[in-house]
């Protein structure tokens, strides 16, 4: 029997960004990197139930309170709104606490007014001329009779910020080489696939566009570089756009998360670009030209009018100039159009207008057949009932206020196959063309609502598009999509299935099994909330929305249609700010309510509806685990954890999340208190791993990124090897350490290793631009890895070796001839592992192999399909135990759509079975000795770093 010394184990170190975030900004941005899994709110745990008149909520790491009520507190009449409101704020700077409120440091988002003569105006806050994430503060005035008072302010104004400098060390430059790195890194998935016989090799390819300098608000503040990086996912053709901060001075990614605005989890989109101007297409016409009577039939049957356009060289046009008042000049008012894309790339429609689009052009005004199969007729026709909804209810003026144009571009596909799903983009919205199970994504009034919608929510709060305000966004957005759709069909809140949504997608399924949502699914915080990075549906987006959009259903039912919509509507528009949790979204409705006249047996129905979903101050306390918690709110992001020989090493941060990260040192067993050991030097040391004997990590810098080592017993760090571009997945066993780093030149990675004694430093594939490398583990001086590399008949090939750092011979594992991916690898004393992808049918199974140094004596642990195969992504293995990390396929966000761990003896004898039963993601697992994982963990709403010392069973 081995020692238990020898019990030491390589596991995966491949990144997924993200960090669960809770409460606060510290959890949102905690949950960047899985800093916090979920984006926080800004003030969640102090934020009251329902304040009284005239009363004051305190801010959460803030000063100035997060919601004001019941003023009414005269200001200057004359003069612009947003002087008025400043003015406010400077008078009573005791209450607030803004020491600044010249237009520098608060500039104006933009001021609306309602009916009534209410005024909304939106301030965004600035340090020292920098922008700051969403530090965006609201002040809501009346104005009549020649006279202007407050009535009310609400969001986040930090005031803890404390910055030297506000200079940038980090280029923009090196910014966008960093950001398009880690991007690429995340989108490399879980496997390294080789391209189908006679295509070329899935390449990364991402362009990095800087924004501005943007000051995180973590406790006194972190400088960063926006960058926003857009492309192709290279694993399935979707669009990509990540928004990425490097911090300004290491030049660490911080924070990303996807800008995409998905209708489901078929799919994916992606997020707003400024500055993208339609296609000029459209000629000069008099004004009683404007408006051709057309009709439809859409997909449901329905015939329906259709407003068209004819220009002057007598062409029919999908285009409706009818929403614009009757003494309203040619062209005033909203134009909404509709465009054909059918067959146009959705990565080439997102956030740009693909080459040549035009106008659905038909022939007559009588639109045949080919246009309800298009979804171009529901389309056209919803875009019309969603401008009607907004104006009739609210006398909104389009999704942007002021009567902007309304772009829907129909029929988008990926890679050439149905792309089913619908995004919104910051200027319009894109429809997938549909296939198989899927009608084109227009046909469901409610999906063109939900789009519409977040691009009235955009143009309002704004609400960040991750963790908890990301979910807002998406539960705002199905709850007014929902209520568009039942009016403009004419069904009734009694109806059954009257909460789905997307229920008229489908061309077999009935509406139950269609539905990719339900606002009746009775989802609540404490059963329901999943805690997940951001790479995993942005936060939970999708999948915790229904939690705070049910609430928003029940009040609906119990108010009347009319009542609560007027509520909702107003807490969207004058009282939420960008990052804003459910906590804050609920003091929000409460206010809005109140202000609108809500009697005390309205409010009361309006505090139940929120109380039946666990939306209370204070729910993410309740949150339960089965697992030990050996550092609690780590606050990194996408950093991972390594163990062996009895010893973790874990990057964190300080509670807010404003420190630079640091490496610690700790006993598996949780005993003792964990010890620091990178230098405290402003630097981001990452990505920290150990074998119970030396910790080594990566400390990313201005200049470039340092492998650093340090032994366990103590003494200096040095360092072992440097890189420019970006790396991941550092393994160390004895004098040697691997790596993964990104090649830029060639957008590939390779396996980097370095001797900690000698100075020794090479790679294990030569570097060249057809060889691909990753996913390492390294034990007694061989490092295993999966390949991709041409064969010798020059078809791309995927494969595992084992190179030999003393011989540099390298061994070939028998991975199978018809493998499409290689995952990651382990060595123990027993072998190597190995993730292995025979299907080409891509069930999303994939096998775990395991086979002597040598490359004799192969078992299959887990098979690829039938009983006992797993949705296996990445894995972690000691001598005694396999554990595995599983992602299922996603077309509905759930909880066991999240990444979890199971384990499994190394002959795969037994069965697999859970190793935590926890609901939150299960990120990073790390085999230590026998059965023992540590992982991080997003359950709580936080990342916490976690162990268990056995499985669950089954869950």
């Amino acid at each position: 029997m081995r020692t238990s010394a020898r019990r030491r184990a390589v596991g995966s170190q491949g990144r997924r960004t993200g960090v669960v975030v809770g409460q606060g900004i510290a959890a949102l941005l905690a949950t960047a990197g899985l800093m916090a899994t979920a984006m926080p709110a800004a003030h969640a745990d102090t934020a009251a139930a329902a304040p009284a008149a005239s009363d004051t909520t305190p801010g959460s790491e803030t000063d100035t309170p997060s919601l004001v009520t019941g003023l009414h507190e005269e200001v200057a009449a004359t003069g612009s709104a947003a002087d008025a409101a400043r003015g406010h704020l400077k008078a009573k700077k005791g209450r607030y606490h803004i020491a600044d409120t010249s237009a520098k440091d608060l500039a104006s988002v933009g001021t609306t007014t309602d009916k009534g003569g209410k005024e909304t105006v939106r301030l965004q806050q600035k340090y020292k001329g920098v922008e700051v994430l969403g530090g965006q503060y609201v002040v809501r005035m009346t104005k009549k009779d020649g006279k202007r008072a407050v009535t009310g302010t609400s969001g986040n104004y930090f005031t803890k910020l404390k910055l030297d400098s506000v200079s940038p060390k980090v280029s923009e430059e090196t910014a966008i080489e960093r950001a398009v790195g880690a991007v690429t890194t995340q989108f490399g998935g879980g496997l390294l696939r080789a391209p189908a016989k006679g295509e070329k090799q899935a390449k990364a390819e991402f362009k990095g566009t800087a924004g501005d300098v943007t000051i995180l608000p973590q406790g006194t503040g972190v400088l960063t570089r926006h960058i926003t990086v857009t492309g192709t996912n290279p694993a399935d053709g979707s669009p990509v756009q990540q928004e990425v901060y490097i911090d300004a001075h290491s030049g660490f990614p911080v924070m990303q998360y996807s800008g995409i605005k998905t209708f489901g989890a078929t799919g994916t989109g992606t997020g707003a670009t400024e500055g993208v101007a339609a296609p000029a297409d459209a000629t000069t016409a008099a004004a009683d030209q404007l408006v051709v009577k057309g009709s439809g039939v859409r997909y449901n049957g329905q015939k329906v009018d259709i407003n068209l356009y004819k220009d002057t060289k007598g062409l029919l046009q999908m285009i409706d100039y009818s929403k614009r008042a009757a003494d309203d000049s040619p062209y005033a008012g909203p134009m909404i159009a509709t465009y054909d894309a059918r067959g146009r790339e959705a990565s080439s429609a997102s956030g740009v207008w693909p080459t040549g689009i035009k106008y659905f052009q038909p022939a007559t005004p009588d639109l045949g057949e080919e246009y309800t199969n298009s979804g171009a007729v529901d389309a056209h026709w919803a875009a019309g009932k969603v401008y009607d909804y907004y104006k009739n209810h609210f006398g909104r003026k389009g999704l942007d206020g002021q009567d902007g144009y309304i772009y829907s571009l129909v029929g988008v596909v990926q890679r050439g196959q149905p792309y089913n799903n619908a995004f919104w983009d910051g200027e319009k919205m894109v429809y997938g063309q549909g296939g198989g199970d899927y009608r084109t994504f227009s046909a469901d009034t409610d999906v063109v609502g939900h789009e519409m919608t977040h691009g009235v929510v955009e143009h309002t709060a704004n609400l960040v598009y991750a963790g908890q305000s990301g979910a807002m966004n998406e539960a705002l957005a199905d709850y007014f999509g929902n209520a568009i759709d039942l009016e403009a069909n004419g069904q009734s809140m009694d109806d059954p299935d009257a909460g789905l949504l997307g229920e008229d997608l489908c061309t077999t399924a009935g509406p139950r099994e269609c539905a990719l949502r339900d606002l009746n699914d009775g989802a609540t915080t404490s059963k329901n909330f999943i805690g997940v990075t951001y790479s995993g549906d942005n936060g939970g987006v999708h999948l915790n929305s229904t939690i705070f959009s049910g609430a928003l259903w029940d009040m609906r039912q119990d108010l009347g249609a009319e009542l609560a919509d007027q509520y909702v509507y107003r807490a969207l528009s004058a009282y939420m700010t960008p990052l804003d949790g459910f906590t804050e979204g609920r003091a929000a409705v409460i206010a809005a309510a109140k202000e609108l006249g809500a009697t005390k047996a309205q409010l009361a129905i309006v505090k139940r509806s929120f109380d039946a979903h666990g939306i209370v101050p204070g729910w993410e306390k309740a949150l339960g685990v089965d697992t030990d918690t050996l550092v609690s709110k780590v606050n990194i992001a996408s950093t991972g954890v390594g163990a062996g020989g009895g010893k973790y090493a874990v990057s964190r941060s300080n509670e807010d999340g404003s420190e630079p990260y640091s490496v610690w040192l700790g006993n598996t067993s949780g005993k003792g208190q964990p010890q620091l050991v990178s230098a405290n030097n402003g630097d981001y040391n990452v990505y920290a791993n150990t074998d119970g004997k030396t910790v080594v990590w990566a400390d990313y810098s201005s200049t470039g990124i340092k492998i650093m080592a340090r032994p366990v017993a103590g003494g200096l760090a040095k360092m072992v090897d440097g890189i420019g571009s970006d790396v991941t997945g550092l393994v160390v066993d004895g004098d040697w350490v691997a790596y993964t780093a990104l090649n830029p030149q060639y957008g590939v990675t390779n396996v980097r290793y370095a001797n900690m004694k000698t100075g020794e430093t090479g790679l294990v594939d030569g570097g060249r631009p057809y060889n691909i490398s990753g996913l390492a583990s390294i034990k007694d001086g061989k490092i295993a890895y999966a390949k991709v590399a041409p064969d010798a008949n020059g078809n791309m090939k995927v494969g595992v070796e084992v190179f030999d750092t003393a011989t540099h011979t390298k061994t070939t594992m028998p991975a199978s001839d018809d493998a499409m991916g290689i995952g990651q690898t382990a060595i123990t004393d027993d072998g190597v592992f190995w993730i292995e992808d025979d299907d080409a049918t891509d069930t999303g199974k994939a096998a775990v192999r395991r086979a002597n140094l040598d490359g004799t004596n192969p078992v299959t642990v887990t098979p690829e399909a039938g009983e006992g195969s797993l949705y296996a992504y990445s894995l972690t293995a000691s001598d005694d135990a396999v554990s595995i990390s599983t992602v299922p396929p996603a077309t509905t966000w759930a909880n066991d759509t999240m990444m979890k761990l199971y384990q499994i003896a190394p002959d795969g004898k037994g069965g697999a079975q859970r190793v935590s039963c926890n609901r939150g993601e299960q990120m990073f697992g790390a085999a230590d000795e026998g059965q023992r994982v540590l992982w991080l963990d997003g359950t709580t709403g936080y990342t916490n770093l976690v162990k268990r010392d056995r499985p669950a069973g089954n869950c």
